[in-house]
């Protein structure tokens, strides 16, 4: 047998390793921070720098903080282990073990021992310990328990927790001397256990007695105590107390304004405001009750003016709402020996009268039915309230008396009402199926919109379209906004055909502008989309007819009546809308490109001139186009276009078969003329027969004229060309058209616009160039500033001073947190790199394996197939 191996000492093998790993350091590379002083409590930070170190500690700080932050970072809890060397790997278990259990020692005695000065010493009584007296002391109960109570007997406990030996030794002892004299037999264990049961049940028994007499005695010394103590008590006389009225306090007025504000009315909840979606569903099944009320009256059924069934009453119904407003009983009392019966007085009397005519007013309050639509103008439905039974169940016998008397009379005047309804059954029927229904259903197209309001009244046709929004609002059905986004655009249609009708139908379309106005509130995007297409329409056509004629017509009072709608349903002062912006701009177009032939051309002009100036009555936009056909307008009633002076811009012409059109034909017409309004039915048709009709409607469009004008001097008057824009009009009033040929009405406005051009200011001046400071040569001597050494300024204040230091070490502060901030994120993009190459690698190590192992079972199966074939 060879020789066995030495043992080598495990210390020297460590010993070598240290001294293996160990960086042999050069000492001209150790870098040493000397301090100059200890300070206590401040911690060193002069330590032995060798190179590479300071980076390496910098690491294990990141990864002592940083990385332990990072790990924990989206854990829903954390678990520190703060047992004392867990962290430290220097330490053996071993070692950590004998180092908290000395720990462990030293905080139990510092607490046992803090203020123990004789630690051997033991203090006793009569021989034994105090500490362990102090742990049986007995507490003192009360009388009523008695002193072994909670106590064990000797016999109990040596019976149960002595395993009954004890018992059987002391009761075999006295059992042997029985058998010896009486020839007893001995008991056994269970009998002795039954006899001490029964012992200790007696016990208990006997002193449940004693509770209980002492119990009677207590209760008896009570009452003779009582019976005596009435005998201490001194009472005065009853004659005292008659002679001696007791005299009641009178209360504080504190106490009077606290009782004062108990009886105060407080204030009671409001009741809840209901959504849009609420009360369009009210109103719909208002609508159907009221249409199915018509429904019935046109069949003939009479139930409506029937009296009123008894309403059924469940089972389970608590009859929360009844309430007894005053006890009908009256209260018994017992005084002096009598009975005290309260008797009825008369303010009692009267306060029943008036509740009983309150509740007679509010049951006829209850049952009438209001059966109006929302609307004002709708009828009131004939028959719908049935009257109700105003009796309650608390009615007097006297009353029931009363009742069962009048039977008969009742009985002949309900005859005597049926004969008549049935006589007028037949008028009731007509008069239902005259009436307009209450429901009606979204028309899917124009012709629908067309069948639905034709052969009805103005106000007809309004209510209707009132109670089809009703009927078919958004919040009631998924289709129902599609269906009133359509109506916009159909009742849009319908109005235009009714402007175009022969004669137009204009009050019509005043009472369908409120409905098409709500339609357009609820769905201003369908309204918007629909004007656009309108609008787009006919600047076409218009644009059409200047390309092809040269000229084009002026717009039909449709058109008319849709640029007025515009100003009612969108807003005319936005810089830009996308509704109004057009409309405006068709106005101008027109106003422009449309020349005036006849006085039906000019009363359109006029019209399309009004509602110009409505346009901009709120943003007070400046319209060329409107001013250039009032100052052509008044130049058509000068009768010397020669001696004017003034150019003429179309679509006006200075001279012509057409430049005449408000020149007088007789000057004696003025004295007959009425100021009137111009007709918009002139638009379409205008007939004038006579010489003297037409110079009055001359008067008339030279009065509109007139009153435009005067309207644009009060518009324009802030803007600085007022002046020059008016000039051709002042020429015109003040050279060309003399007041002394113009009506009385006339003239007022001739010399109010006169004045209000005249006493306009001239807020422009000539145009010159700013005024600028003028920009100084850039100069090349260089600024000069005196420093001192180590780089700092001179003449600079202490406050400065500490300005600038501060200003330098927040830069270098601010710089080394960056760099800070810098490495710990490469730091932490390291450690999240190597985390996925481990993932990486480990994922595929274990696709390897898995690829092996899959291998392997490939070849063993391929092998055992082989053999099978073998």
């Amino acid at each position: 047998m060879g020789k066995a191996p030495k043992k080598k000492n495990l210390a020297d093998k460590v010993r070598k390793a240290k001294a293996a790993t160990e960086i042999k350091n050069n000492p001209f590379e150790v870098k040493i921070n000397r301090k100059k002083f200890d300070v206590l409590g401040r911690k060193s930070k002069h330590d032995v720098g060798l190179p590479g170190v300071s980076r390496s500690k910098a690491i294990n700080k990141r990864k002592e903080t940083l990385l332990k932050e990072y790990k924990q970072k989206n854990k829903s809890n954390k678990f520190i282990d703060r047992r004392l060397g867990e962290y430290d790997a220097k330490m053996t278990p071993e070692d950590k073990i004998l180092q908290r259990f000395a720990i462990e020692r030293q905080r139990a005695h510092g607490k046992r021992d803090v203020y123990n000065l004789n630690e051997e010493e033991e203090l006793t009584h009569y021989g034994q310990s105090l500490a362990e007296i102090e742990k049986f002391n007995d507490t003192v109960g009360s009388d009523d328990e008695s002193e072994d109570k909670g106590l064990l007997s000797a016999e109990l406990t040596a019976s149960h927790f002595g395993g009954g030996g004890g018992l059987l030794r002391k009761k075999t002892a006295g059992g042997d001397q029985e058998d010896e004299q009486g020839g007893q037999k001995t008991k056994s264990r269970q009998e002795l256990i039954e006899e001490l049961i029964q012992k200790s049940k007696q016990e208990k028994r006997e002193r449940q007695v004693q509770k209980e007499e002492a119990q009677e005695l207590t209760e008896k010394l009570d009452q003779d105590w009582k019976s005596i103590q009435a005998l201490m008590v001194k009472k005065t006389p009853k004659a005292e107390h008659v002679d001696k009225p007791e005299e009641k306090a009178k209360p504080e007025e504190y106490d009077m304004i606290v009782r004062e504000l108990g009886f105060e009315m407080k204030a009671q909840p409001s009741e809840k405001m209901k959504t849009p979606e609420e009360l369009a569903k009210e109103e719909k099944e208002k609508l159907q009750k009221l249409e199915a009320d018509r429904l019935r009256r046109m069949m003939g059924d009479e139930g409506g003016n029937s009296v009123q069934s008894q309403v059924h009453m469940s089972a389970d119904d608590l009859n929360d709402g009844f309430v007894l407003d005053k006890h009908d009983k009256k209260t018994l009392s017992y005084q002096d020996g009598k009975w005290n019966i309260e008797e009825e007085t008369e303010d009692d009397k009267e306060e029943e009268e008036e509740t009983g005519e309150e509740e007679g007013s509010e049951a006829e309050g209850e049952n009438e039915e209001d059966d109006d639509d929302v609307e004002e103008e709708e009828e009131e439905e004939e028959g719908s309230g049935a009257d109700e039974d105003g009796h309650s169940d608390l009615e007097s016998e006297q009353e029931s008396e009363n009742e069962e008397n009048d039977e008969e009379e009742e009985a002949s005047s309900s005859r005597q009402q049926q004969t008549l309804s049935r006589e007028e059954l037949k008028a009731q029927q007509e008069a239902a199926k005259a009436e307009l229904p209450y429901t009606f259903t979204a028309p899917e197209s124009y012709e629908d919109l067309k069948d639905l309001l034709h052969g009805h009244t103005p106000d007809n046709q309004r209510l209707i379209m009132a109670r089809t929004q009703k009927c078919n609002h958004p919040s009631l059905a998924a289709g129902n906004k599609l269906k009133l986004q359509k109506l916009v655009g159909f009742l849009m249609e319908y109005m235009g055909e009714l402007a175009t009708r022969s004669p137009p139908e204009l009050c019509t379309i005043d009472k369908l502008i409120p409905e098409l106005y709500a339609l357009c509130q609820v769905f201003p995007e369908a309204a918007g989309k629909s004007m656009q297409s309108i609008l787009g329409d006919a600047a076409h056509s218009m644009e059409e007819a200047v390309e092809v004629k040269g000229h084009a017509a002026f717009p039909t009072l449709d058109m008319l009546f849709y640029l007025k709608v515009t100003a009612l349903l969108f807003p005319t002062s936005d810089f830009r809308h996308p509704v109004t912006t057009p409309a405006l701009l068709f106005i101008s177009q027109t106003l422009t490109k449309c020349p005036v032939r006849s006085l039906q051309d000019l009363t359109s002009g006029l019209v399309l001139c009004c509602l110009a100036v409505e346009y901009v009555s709120f943003s007070k936009r400046f319209l060329p186009e409107l001013i250039n056909f009032l100052s052509g307008t008044l130049h058509l009633a000068v009768q010397d276009k020669a001696s004017t002076g003034c150019m003429v811009v179309p679509p006006f012409r200075l001279s012509g078969k057409y430049s005449d059109l408000l020149v007088l034909s007789d000057s004696e017409s003025c004295s007959s003329w009425s100021k009137k309004n111009l007709p918009l039915s002139a638009t379409q048709h205008l007939e004038l027969k006579s010489d003297l009709n037409k110079d009055h409607y001359r008067l008339n469009c030279l009065s509109t004229c007139l009153d435009l004008v005067k309207r644009c001097c009060l518009l324009y008057k802030d803007l600085t060309f007022f002046t020059h824009i008016f000039q051709p009009i002042r020429t015109l009033l003040s050279k060309h058209l003399c007041s002394q040929m113009l009506p009385s009405t006339l003239q007022e406005l001739h010399s109010e616009i006169l004045e209000a051009i005249s006493s306009a200011s001239v807020t422009h001046t000539r145009l010159v160039f700013e005024k600028k400071k003028p920009i100084p040569l850039k100069l090349f001597t260089p600024k000069i500033v005196e420093v001192l050494d180590y780089g700092k300024k001179r003449g600079c204040t202490r406050e400065e001073r500490e300005k600038e230091r501060l200003k330098h070490k927040y830069k270098k502060e601010f710089k080394g947190a960056l760099r800070e901030i810098r490495k710990d994120s490469r730091f932490l993009a390291r450690e999240k790199l190597n985390e996925v190459m481990n993932r990486d690698a480990d994922r595929k190590r274990k696709v390897k394996e898995l690829l092996g192992s899959l291998a392997t079972q490939e070849g063993e199966w391929k092998a055992l197939k082989r053999k099978k074939r073998k």
